[in-house]
């Protein structure tokens, strides 16, 4: 067999539903729908957790960072995946699927440690709130959240470069919306026993760890919960922790179907489906998540709007 992948840097063809136009046209409307309340929905909360001096806290630094890197995700993905939708052709650069694939990597990684990350904070604002500031002082935040940023580098990087150093024989055409990897291994004209090693490896690291360690916080955090007597006390902690959970559930679920079970259980559109869950739709309800069942957001939210309209005033 020739595994020469011919021209290594020729173009990709995103085939998406290119047999479906009229699915297309209706998953490009929600597409574009979802990236706006991502835009604006998360630059939301970066503004008020750094404007606001009451939620200059660990908890609001670590959902600054999320909803930050939830812009990163979304606007890494979506720009090109409309101008697929929209435009007469389907194709993207080697440079562009690259860039799209390296960083898709990149920040679903780092959103798997930041995910952990809180869940440690909520467990010792919930079960150590006398020692909270303590435990959880601002070098060790920043420490956490720079960790989780280069695990996410670090491990884009090796199975990028492994994946990509596979022999495609030719093949261009990526069965997805955009470059990810279960798509791009399936270009590939032979089986390589090293990269599902790896790619298994990783998802222990990066998945079943965090997840692992995420459970175990919120066991502890629910016995806690448990013996707390003050009534408000005790819906605060659920609107907290019950956002977060949300989150985790949905991103770690999809995320979890899609990259741990064997490459070829998983039908195509069904796929497709689960990629559109966890690329466009997660990083929308993220901020609405922590927004709708949060009254400090909401709080800081009219204290910024008062303060504005006071000054405008004077």
């Amino acid at each position: 067999m020739n595994t020469n992948n011919g021209s290594a840097t020729a173009d990709f063809i995103l085939l998406g539903f290119s047999d479906q136009p009229q699915v297309e046209h209706i998953i490009s409307g929600v597409v574009f729908i979802f990236y706006i309340v991502t835009l604006v929905g998360n630059t939301a909360i970066i503004l008020v957790s750094n404007l606001d001096s009451q939620l200059h806290t660990p908890m609001y630094f670590f959902l600054s960072n999320l909803s930050f890197l939830d812009l990163c995700y979304a606007t890494s993905i979506i720009p090109q995946m409309l101008v697929n939708l929209w435009g007469p052709t389907k194709s993207i650069t080697y440079g562009g699927c690259v860039f799209q694939f390296f960083f898709a990597l990149d920040f679903g990684a780092t959103e798997c440690l930041l995910l952990a990350v809180m869940a440690y904070d909520r467990y010792a604002a919930v079960c150590q709130p006398l020692y909270y500031t303590i435990v959880m002082y601002p070098q060790l935040c920043q420490k956490m959240v720079l960790t989780a940023w280069l695990g996410g580098l670090g491990s884009a990087l090796i199975l990028c470069s492994l994946t990509l150093k596979l022999p495609r024989c030719g093949h261009r055409e990526v069965d997805n919306f955009i470059c990810e990897m279960p798509a791009l291994l399936k270009l590939a004209c032979v089986y390589s026993k090293v990269i599902e090693v790896i790619v298994y490896a990783l998802g222990v690291i990066f998945l079943l760890v965090p997840l692992s360690l995420i459970l175990i916080s919120y066991a502890i955090i629910t016995q806690a919960v448990m013996r707390i007597k003050s009534t408000a006390r005790w819906h605060k902690v659920l609107n907290t922790c019950g956002s977060h959970l949300t989150v985790v559930t949905l991103f770690y679920g999809t995320i979890i179907y899609m990259y741990m079970k064997p490459q070829n259980s998983t039908s195509e559109d069904e796929g497709k489906f689960l990629t559109l869950f966890y690329t466009i739709v997660t990083p929308t309800l993220n901020p609405l998540i922590y927004t709708l069942r949060n009254k400090d957001v909401k709080n800081a939210v009219k204290r910024i709007l008062y303060v504005r309209k006071c000054s405008a005033k004077s």
